[in-house]
């Protein structure tokens, strides 16, 4: 047993724990598809397409790659958009460029920020759905979505108001 233990200690000193892709810090200690899915903009299929263009094992410890292995899948993230067909990007027709991108990470976040402040902007019905901080998608809110703070009816308050009512009604008696 006391052979394995150093052998352990070893490969956490090969381990990296962060991988810097862009402006993200990725776990390390998960396999590439794990890891891949915690950047904005990368899901589980992205992700298994990612790390076969890059020739990586999916299954593998992000953490333990070689550096010129991990920089050759920053390079296919990065260069993601013009490795696949136009359908399987996120951001298809931009409204001010009319080109079709990939956004990752704070891009992503960005992005959807300006699309959602020009939609308010020109009162479109969306804009104003966001402006008022109801459901913007056509979900039903009649019964849901309610941003009050009560949640049903508080039946103990209601006593306890009664009884000061009745009480205040009988000292002036």
């Amino acid at each position: 047993m006391s052979a394995e233990e150093p052998q352990e200690q070893e490969d956490d000193e090969d381990l990296r724990y962060f991988v810097r892709i862009g402006q993200t810090d990725l776990d390390g200690t998960k396999s590439v598809e794990r890891s891949l899915t915690e950047m904005n903009g990368i899901g589980r299929r992205t992700a298994r397409l990612i790390a076969e263009e890059a020739g990586v094992d999916r299954t593998a410890t992000f953490g333990r790659l070689d550096d010129d292995v991990i920089d050759a899948v920053v390079e296919v993230v990065e260069n993601y958009a013009n490795e696949v067909p136009d359908w399987l990007n996120n951001r298809q027709s931009d409204f001010y460029t009319g080109e079709t991108t990939h956004e990752i990470g704070n891009d992503l976040q960005l992005t959807r920020q300006h699309d959602i402040n020009r939609m308010k902007m020109i009162d479109s019905y969306r804009g104003v759905r966001h402006k008022r901080g109801q459901k913007v998608r056509g979900q039903r809110t009649k019964s849901t979505g309610r941003t009050e703070g009560t949640i049903g009816v508080n039946v103990e308050e209601i006593r306890e108001e009664q009884a000061e009512e009745g009480g205040e009604e009988g000292e002036g008696e």
